[in-house]
Formats: C-alpha cells, structure tokens, sequence
C-alpha cells in the first residue's frame, strides 16, 4: 500500500503505533504515530497533520440522478481514498468550480461513472472537482517532491505514472494514459481530502486566498498550453492574439498570459458589460460579437449565402485592423466557441498564423473554406489541460503577480450544486468561481 500507516487506521492505538514504527514513514507526518482520533470531521474542523480520519465530506453524483447540477449534485459521506505509492492526499481549503463537471452532472457526453467501472474501479458515485487549492495532509511512499504541511494548488494533468510515453520523456499530455483530475478521476476537489498524483502539485501563491487560488488553475494552465504549448505558434512580443469568450474565465486568463509575455490581446465578447473588464484584464481593444450577423457554420461556397458570410467575416476582420491602427491579422487565434465562430477565425488568422482550439462550446460540427487555410498555410490545433513544465509556468506567472485569478464569486461547500446550475444556465458571472471546503471563511491563506 503507498500511504504509509493508513492501513492501520482501524486497529487499536498501540497496535497501530507498533505497526508504524516497522515501516518507514518519513513524509507521512503522523502526530505521536496515531492515527485519526474521530472517524469523521466536520468541515473546518481540521484533524492533527497528517492524521487521516476514515470518512470524509463530499459532493457527488450518481447515475440515478444525472440530469440538472442543482440536482445531480448531492453532498454525501464516503470513505476517504487509499493512495498508491506516487500519490498525495491533500486537505482541500477551496475548489474551483468548471464546465467538465456540469458534463459530470448530466451524464453527457460521457458517463463518466460508467467508464471507470468498465475498467475495474468499484465506486458507484463521481466526486469531481478539477481545480483545488489546499493543505498536503499525506503522502505516498515514493513521493519526495511535497511533504505534509505544504500549501498547495493542484492542476488537473493526470496519466499513469508507467506510461512508457511519460516514462520516455515526452508531452504528458499526448499520452495514452491521460485523464482530466476530477473529471475521468475520482476523488477531486469536491472533496473534504482530495487524491492526486505527486506531479500535479504546485505551489500556492502566497498573495492569494485560498478560494482565489483555487479557482484559476485548470483555466490558467489550458490557456497557457494553447498560447505556449505549441512549437512555430507561441506568443512573442508584438503578436496580435484574437481571444473569443474574453470575459469568461478561460478567455479573461488567456488575456492576462498574452499581456504578460508581450503580445496584443483582441478580446471579443457578447455583451458591452464585459468590456471594461477585458480592457482591464490587458485587451487592447474589444470587439462585441453581437455588431455581426454572420456566425454558424459556414455556407456552401457555391450559394448566394456565402458571399454575405464572406462579408460579415471582413467586417469582422476589419474591426480588428481598426482595433491596432493597421492591417495586421492575428497570429494566434484563441477557440474555444467552435461551430459558431470557427469559420471566421480561419479566415481572419494570419497568413502562416493559428488557430488553437480547446473546446466546442456552441457545437461540435466545424466548417471552412479550405482555400484560405491549405494556399496560407495556416494551423488548426487542438490542445487539452498542460503538462507539468505549463502548469508551473502559469503558476509562476500568477506568483509574480502577472496574472490574476480572475476570481467572481465565492460560494458555500454546500452551493457547489447550485453552481454548476448557474454555469449550465450560462448565468454565471465572468470570470472563475470557487467553492468553500475547510476554509471556514472569505480571505483566509494570505500569507504575504
């Protein structure tokens, strides 16, 4: 078993402190070698370090309920995790709150449930959670890069730790094995005490809270890996970059990371309210989707249709030109919208340019007009999550104070289902939400 002393938990104290004093224990910090005294703790109610009660707080889904968040998720009592020997078990302060769990909720595109027991895991119920900022609290037997103790942000790359694609030295991200942390995992930040591997961790900036620094990192690293992820279309300074969703909380960090290594954020958004905040946040100008007409898939290059299609996409370039003050074209498109908007940003993408797409948010089916992408040589590029290099990059980039979280709201652990409600209905404010866990309070984990 990787965690050291946790099979133990159940025998009598002096039974398990002379089971502990035969192994090795040297980063599972059990406080006078016992285990937890409580078999459960309120939220809050933290146990000594390193002591691991047998339950714990959750909120997860079942199948018999997929179907609206608000309903799907459910706040529950389960077993705390067992760890492998590359695993930590992190006291979780906050969470974020993401679109892969509104998935989770409804049971689509993928029952995430389902799968994993295909693949022999027992556990009828999801406790998701993609984004958590919080206290290690064990360690498995292999893990040398955290110890117990530590204030930490996890980031949601998750692969097996034999992969030989990994073992190889090679872009996580593009192994066999990966998975998104809380969403094709169990376990995630929705939990009282969160299993992750060892890599995934990072350090919690000191500056922040801890709601704040659990909201940003599974938006910050995605953003990061698309805008630096790929060799010939990474960011340098002078680059214009056309950001669609610009206020949402991908779009609002993508903005911030593009600013930051020099280049010239175009934010398009979908309603004037967003504007300020995107020029805030390091657009250089904004262009409100809403002044054109011509969005969806693109018609047939034979019909009268495309041509005023052709028209409302050269509008939309020219704003951009407008925007910069010359007829300069992004470099680097940031997608994530697809169906709708994927046609525009092929034609408006450089010559030689980008497009780099992470999502489908307004639908899976994409067209284009061949003729400008294959005669200017232009990239269409898929990216999911970050590899580990990202996740720290990003994470360095929001220590220095380059980037800010972009935190909106903060709700309740017990409101986590009425979150994802508020992002299913598209209600939910701009930029990243976060969920209390242990942290009894708004503003608790500044430390400078």
């Amino acid at each position: 078993m990787g965690l050291q002393g946790i099979e133990c938990r159940n025998l009598p104290n002096s039974l398990a402190w002379t089971k502990l004093n035969k192994i090795n224990i040297r980063s599972f910090n059990i406080t006078e070698g016992k285990v937890a005294e409580k078999e459960i703790y309120d939220l809050g109610d933290k146990p000594p370090l390193g002591q691991v009660p047998k339950q714990m707080h959750a909120f997860a889904v079942r199948q018999d309920r997929f179907g609206p968040p608000k309903d799907a998720w459910k706040r529950e009592v389960i077993d705390v995790p067992e760890l492998g020997p590359k695993d930590v078990l992190v006291y979780v302060m906050a969470t974020g709150i993401n679109y892969n769990n509104v998935w989770a909720a409804l049971g689509y595109p993928i029952d995430v449930i389902a799968i994993r027991q295909k693949k022999g895991e027992p556990e009828a119920f999801h406790a998701g959670g993609s984004d958590a900022a919080g206290i290690v609290w064990a360690v498995g037997s292999d893990v040398t890069n955290v110890k117990v103790g530590d204030e930490v942000v996890v980031h949601s790359g998750n692969w097996s730790p034999d992969d030989p694609w990994v073992l190889a030295g090679k872009d996580a991200m593009l192994a066999p094995s990966v998975k998104v942390w809380g969403y094709e995992t169990n376990y995630g930040s929705y939990c009282q005490f969160s299993k992750a591997q060892s890599h995934q961790i990072v350090k919690k900036p000191k500056h922040l809270s801890w709601e704040e620094a659990a909201c940003y990192m599974l938006c910050a690293s995605t953003a990061y890996r698309q805008l630096m992820g790929w060799t010939g279309h990474t960011v340098e300074k002078g680059d214009v970059v056309l950001v669609w969703g610009a206020a949402g909380g991908l779009g609002a960090l993508a903005l911030q990371i593009v600013a930051a290594l020099g280049g010239k954020p175009v934010a398009v958004i979908s309603s004037e309210e967003k504007r300020q905040f995107c020029l805030d946040k390091g657009a250089v100008g904004v262009i409100n989707r809403n002044d054109f007409s011509h969005w969806g898939p693109l018609p047939n290059t034979e019909s009268p249709e495309y041509r005023n299609w052709v028209s409302g996409a050269r509008g939309f370039g020219k704003a951009i030109w407008d925007i910069l003050g010359e007829r300069k074209n992004p470099r680097i498109v940031f997608e994530h919208p697809g169906e709708a908007t994927l046609p525009t940003s092929c034609y408006v993408c450089d010559l030689g340019g980008m497009v780099v797409i992470c999502a489908g948010t307004t639908g899976y089916n994409v067209s284009l007009d061949l003729r400008y992408h294959w005669m200017q040589q232009k990239r269409l590029q898929g990216s999911h999550v970050a590899n580990d290099e990202q996740a720290i990059a990003v994470n360095d980039l929001v220590i220095s104070k380059k980037v800010d979280p972009c935190l909106s709201e903060t709700f309740s652990f017990d409101e986590i289902g009425h979150a994802h409600q508020l992002m299913h209905d598209n209600k939910h404010p701009y930029g990243n939400m976060a969920c209390l866990v242990n942290a009894v309070s708004k503003g608790e984990g500044r430390t400078s």
